[in-house]
């Protein structure tokens, strides 16, 4: 049979064949099937597309989008948010019309400058304006050329704190998004080097590494000042060099040698005098930011004024030549009593320049802000009665040293000034010039036979002096009636060792501060006795040791036991209880001997005729500041006065020793003694202390308190 053969095609047809029921088994075909290759790309980018989520839950924090090393696109930004509730926004970026965004080169851009939060939140609404017109001063924006400025805020109005966040603020951002300044330079008398280290370590936490210099060789402080001198860069390890004035004076060349972008001077008025070396040291840095921190009003020296303010802003005012010329002269021509009236004119429209120019470049407020924050000070000046051994030695005193009779024939001796030193030791207690009495100086020949039989200086006797008495009574009161700790200060170390002998005689636990203690460990001294569970009941400071500037909130009664010539040294030492921070009632009181030099200095002080406490001491000038008539009068005794400053300002308001009107209204412890309360006996007292002290030497008090207290303010 003959096969039927098959059509020609049919056969691949057949292969081809697919059944449109069931898939396949198996290819049909030998080449690998492929992905179509766009598919393959979109899905893969799908995956990409998905933005990065931070395995963190609710984290709003920056994406870390950018890359190390690759520059980011786009507009410049600020460190900080400037539209964040609360923002201190120090600089803001003029507002551009479309038209001129379009036109702007994006890297070129300027950026608000924004204070760090961290420090906006703890800032008062007075630090916030005070920073914004440091910022605006060293910047130039204020003064176009002139980059310094005087920061003279009332103390405890947080000076420290308002140039710590201009210092951060200038280390870390510009206009011009980096930073403004690479370093920073802080000089303080060497008492506050520790504690300015402390405050930028207790508002910037970690943030920030400052190099304090406090103590060490001469080449291991060279070495570290070149280290610091020789940092570049945008992120430098330690940018806040902090050091005294005595070590920046010593080793001035190693840090004349490069440059830093600003330089702070606190307790700034030590730069008065532009002759002394430390201001020529400090004039020679290559620095144009400069900021001059002082909490004692400028003294009335035109010429010291002048020095200020050239130091932060050379020029400003011509040179000295031109500043003597164009004001000094006429100013104190017009204050003259025998000036015409065209000179008195002259002279206040001078004053007036004088001042518009300087107020460009100094801020100052006054503590009356601190009210809001602060409890109630209540400030006491105590006349205290000499006791019968001090009045015969004082008499004796004035009768053999005759300092009046070497002023009649018109000469002011070194030995009248040693003469108000010895009355003022007198006034203290007359152990410290009990040595005197006994070599027989003159004053003092015979004076040993006043002195108690078997008298000795090892033993303390407050029943010897007035105010030793005052003073015995209220730490004795206030230590058994109360939980309050007590601040001691004097001038003089020899009335601090009294101090010691008192306290060791009545088992009272204290802490003594003066010249001889290192830096490290006053800072260690200060910090325990604040603390609320530390036993110490008293801290004694001499008023030379640089007390300016210690936080003793943990006291809130202060005793100063003699006055000092200058009243910037007074308030300065007053100024260490009531301040920031403290929480109770704030007790000042201020020791007098009546009728004698110590009220006379008062009263100079309230006249404000500030004598720097200088001109005495080291005994030179003096005739600059007194008249032969006035020192005179310093060597008088009125033994029959309750009050001499009480008489002297001829009071209206007391009748008969008793006070009729009550002070001013509007009137509080700044104000003139005359407005003050007046009280002859303890009836009008507010301090229950010094109520019970009152009858062991009290003759007269003023008293008056910083505010009313104000309910409802935290």
């Amino acid at each position: 049979t003959r096969k039927r053969q098959k059509p020609v095609g049919e056969t691949e047809s057949r292969e081809c064949y697919r059944s449109p029921f069931r898939k396949p088994l198996a290819q049909l075909t030998n080449r690998p099937r492929c992905l179509d290759s766009s598919q393959h790309e979109a899905f893969i980018r799908s995956i990409l597309s998905k933005p990065f989520k931070v395995p963190i839950p609710n984290y709003k924090g920056p994406l870390g989008l950018r890359a190390l090393g690759i520059k980011r696109a786009g507009l410049r930004s600020p460190l900080h948010d400037p539209f964040e509730e609360g923002a201190l926004v120090l600089y803001e970026p003029p507002l551009l019309s479309a038209h001129d965004q379009l036109k702007i080169d994006k890297d070129k851009a300027p950026v608000h400058v924004v204070v760090d939060p961290v420090l906006s939140r703890v800032l008062r609404p007075h630090q916030r304006e005070g920073v914004k017109f440091l910022w605006d001063c060293v910047t130039s924006r204020r003064i176009p050329g002139s980059h310094g400025c005087i920061m003279a805020d009332e103390m405890g109005l947080g000076k420290t704190l308002q140039c710590i966040t201009l210092m951060w603020t200038l280390l870390r951002q510009s206009p011009d998004c980096k930073p403004e300044i690479e370093k920073a330079m802080v000089v303080s008398p060497s008492s506050l080097v520790r504690n300015w280290y402390n405050e930028v370590e207790k508002w910037l936490g970690g943030r920030i590494q400052p190099l304090a210099i406090d103590g060490g060789s001469k080449e291991e402080i060279d070495r570290k000042l070149v280290g610091f001198m020789n940092q570049r860069g945008l992120r430098v390890p330690s940018p806040i060099l902090i050091i005294s004035y005595e070590t920046f004076r010593l080793h001035a060349e190693a840090l004349q040698k490069g440059s830093v972008g600003l330089v702070i001077c606190d307790e700034g008025h030590r730069l008065k005098n532009s002759e002394n070396q430390t201001y020529q040291a400090l004039n020679n840095l290559n620095t144009p930011r400069r900021v001059l921190i002082s909490g004692t009003p400028i003294q009335n020296d035109l010429l010291e004024y002048f020095s200020l303010v050239h130091f932060v802003n050379s020029g400003i005012l011509g040179t000295a030549q031109e500043f003597k010329r164009h004001f000094e002269i006429p100013i104190l021509k017009g204050r003259d009593a025998d000036a015409s009236e065209a000179e008195r004119h002259k002279g206040e429209e001078r004053l007036k320049e004088l001042i518009s120019i300087v107020n460009r470049c100094l801020i100052r407020r006054t503590s009356d802000i601190l009210s809001k924050y602060l409890p109630v000070k209540i400030e006491q000046v105590v006349c205290c009665r000499l006791t019968p051994l001090q009045a015969e030695l004082y008499k004796n005193f004035l009768k053999q040293a005759k300092p009046v009779e070497e002023l009649k024939e018109g000469k002011i001796s070194v030995s009248s000034l040693s003469s108000i030193t010895s009355l003022k030791k007198l006034c203290n207690h007359p152990a410290l010039i009990h040595d005197k009495c006994v070599e027989e100086e003159e004053g003092f020949m015979g004076a040993l036979d006043l002195f108690p039989a078997g008298y000795s200086t090892k033993s303390v006797e407050p029943q010897l002096s007035g105010k030793m008495l005052v003073l015995d009574y209220i730490l004795a009161v206030t230590k058994s009636t109360s939980n309050d700790k007590v601040v001691l200060v004097s001038n003089y170390t020899q009335t601090l060792d009294l101090f010691e002998k008192l306290c060791r005689n009545r088992r009272y636990l204290y802490v003594r501060l003066d010249g001889t203690m290192s830096i490290k460990k006053r800072a260690k001294v200060v910090e325990r006795f604040n603390s609320p569970s530390s036993p110490e009941f008293i801290f004694m400071l001499s008023s030379k040791a640089g007390g300016c500037g210690l936080n003793l909130i943990g006291a809130n009664r202060l005793v100063m036991f003699d006055p000092d010539w200058n009243p910037a040294n007074d308030e300065q030492a007053m100024a260490r209880v009531w301040r920031d921070g403290q929480k109770k009632t704030c007790y000042i009181y201020r020791l007098l001997s009546t009728g004698t030099i110590e009220e006379k200095i008062f009263q100079r002080q309230t006249h404000k005729k500030a004598l720097s406490s200088c001109v005495v001491d080291e005994e030179q000038d003096v005739e600059r500041h007194f008249s032969l008539g006035e020192l005179k009068e310093l060597f008088t005794l009125n033994e029959t006065t309750i009050s001499d400053t009480h008489d002297k300002i001829k009071c209206r308001r007391c009748v008969n020793g008793h006070q009729v009107r009550p002070p001013p209204e509007g009137s509080d412890c700044t104000s003139d003694v005359s407005q003050w309360n007046h009280c002859a006996d303890k009836r009008g007292l507010q301090d229950s202390v010094l109520k019970a002290a009152w009858d062991a030497a009290v003759t007269f008090t003023f008293h008056h308190h910083s505010h009313e207290e104000q309910r409802g303010i935290p």
